[in-house]
């Protein structure tokens, strides 16, 4: 077995290169810190030999089960310098769905915070918790004591290949049961070095941390550490909150959701809140709507970018610069290929198809999962010939920009029509009363399936739902409207908050 560079080695060496610089800055509250990298790395060596005498194997699963704080960096960063493998346990999902991943992937540790001690069962994992108190009464041991207990001492470095694992992590089921991702060495590396390569990150970047760090925003922090910048921990990120903490905290750089876009776009301070300091406002985990890039470009210091990814092949295979998307020919794409990623678009048959020509998107790459979790049959669905079938459907243009339409299951066949439920809800989204809006085919017996949509509309709305269809149809194909439209206070979202296009479906099929 051979020696690679491990994901977290990136920053290792910038806490032996810049060891008095801010690592992690913490705003929660009476919780105002600042932490340095040479701190910062002493404590994870620490905790990763403490892990190390919990359980000495290499390759064994951590899982965390923690909100963003400062304890699940350091739990996160320790895992990797133990050599564990990482099982995020998003604590926003279900008891039963955390039961299962622990139950298939079995932990031998599981980190969570004060908040978390009740969002799994029983299992044999050693219980350790991010703080003391009362919330803590499940844990075998406690962070502090183990950082106390292990102080000054380093964790054995085991021999790796790049093939080994440094995390499974579970879809999030948009198109079935979820499944259990490995991504290995290799996957992370290669994300690492094209987060740096396609944003241009360096060691002024200040990357506040809203999103859940089990999700999208854990892909920022090592490109962020690996030239020397800051992570900002802010307290509940919710869309104010996070406005504020761009503010008084001058972050440079987030992650964040459409959703979450939508609702900071809502805030009633959002002409007046100081979001200067904004260097990469980046949009992932759903496509945006073209009309939104168009009005959030400017209120967001002309700094947003996208990057789509998936968790087979996580968050950067395609990514949207700034300055590419101010042009107007640009707001429905998600830009090109980054730099480790190969692109492709092929037909029901296998075939790549030339630019312009609509098929599947596949994506090939040292970005690659390399499998599913004992799932060996979806892995060879999924895999062939080194391509990774995404399941979405798209075009790629003349000038290498990737348009993505829509999961290839979530087309509506109407009339013998094919409609894209990504083109309605860009066309639905423009009225200036809808904040909100996810499309989807019901049952019909006159056209075989009708395209419906269900809305959320702003505080001040004053339209209907015969309203909302008229300004569909004067701006599309009325074959491609809504037949109706479903108003809601609350569209059903994931854990994460994207909207979920199929519990919608299920949840206004009886309407």
């Amino acid at each position: 077995m051979s020696q690679v560079m491990m994901p977290v080695d990136n920053f290792f060496r910038s806490a032996a290169r810049w060891p008095d610089r801010i690592a992690v800055e913490i705003s929660n509250g009476a919780d105002q810190r600042s932490i340095s990298y040479a701190e910062l790395a002493a404590s994870v060596n620490a905790l990763a030999a403490g892990l190390q005498t919990i359980d000495p194997a290499p390759q064994s699963r951590v899982g965390i089960c923690a909100y963003n704080s400062f304890e699940h960096l350091l739990g996160w960063l320790a895992a990797y310098a133990a050599g564990k493998v990482w099982v995020p346990l998003n604590p926003r999902n279900g008891r039963d769905e955390l039961d299962r991943i622990i139950d298939l992937t079995t932990p031998s540790i599981i980190i969570f915070d004060a908040d978390c001690g009740e969002k799994f069962g029983p299992n044999a994992a050693h219980l350790l918790a991010g703080k003391d108190g009362v919330d803590a009464v499940r844990a075998n041991s406690v962070m502090a004591n183990l950082l106390t207990a292990n102080a000054g001492k380093m964790p054995r470095r085991y021999p790796v290949n790049s093939d080994d694992l440094q995390a499974i992590k579970f879809t999030g089921g948009s198109s079935g049961m979820p499944k259990g991702v490995m991504q290995t060495y290799r996957v992370f590396n290669s994300c690492i070095a094209s987060m740096i390569a396609s944003f241009g990150f360096d060691m002024n970047d200040r990357h506040l941390l809203a999103a859940p760090m089990t999700h999208g925003a854990n892909t920022m922090i090592l490109p962020i550490f690996a030239v020397g910048g800051t992570q900002l921990f802010m307290g509940q990120p919710s869309p104010s909150a996070i406005l504020e903490a761009i503010s008084s905290m001058r972050a440079t750089t987030i992650f964040v959701p459409p959703t979450v876009c939508y609702m900071m776009l809502e805030d009633d301070r959002i002409d007046e809140i100081d979001l200067s300091s904004l260097r990469h406002f980046i949009i992932g985990g759903a496509t945006i709507r073209p009309d939104v890039v168009a009005r959030a470009m400017p209120i967001f210091n002309h700094a947003m970018e996208t990057c789509f990814g998936q968790t087979e092949v996580p968050q950067i295979a395609i990514c949207m610069r700034a300055d590419d998307w101010q042009d107007p020919a640009n707001h429905a794409s998600t830009g090109r290929a980054t730099v480790m990623t190969q692109i492709g678009i092929m037909d029901a048959a296998g075939t790549l198809l030339p630019a312009g020509e609509t098929g599947e998107l596949v994506l090939a790459g040292d970005l690659v999962m390399k499998g599913y979790y004992k799932m060996p049959e979806k892995t060879a669905e999924t895999i062939i010939d080194g391509w990774l079938h995404t399941g979405d459907v798209g075009y790629v243009d003349e000038r290498g920009f990737v348009f993505i339409k829509d999961r290839i299951r979530d087309v509506v066949v109407t009339g013998g029509f094919n409609v894209y439920p990504n083109d309605v809800e860009a066309v639905l989204g423009q009225h200036p009363d809808v904040v909100e809006c996810v499309v989807f085919g019901l049952p019909d017996d006159k056209w075989g399936e009708a395209v419906h949509a269900a809305v959320e509309l702003s505080k001040l709305a004053s339209c209907d739902e015969a309203a909302l269809i008229d300004f569909v149809k004067s701006r599309l194909d009325s074959i491609k409207a809504p037949k109706r439209i479903h108003i809601t206070d609350a569209l059903p979202r994931s854990p994460v908050g994207k909207v979920l296009r199929r519990e919608a479906k299920i949840a206004f099929a009886t309407h």
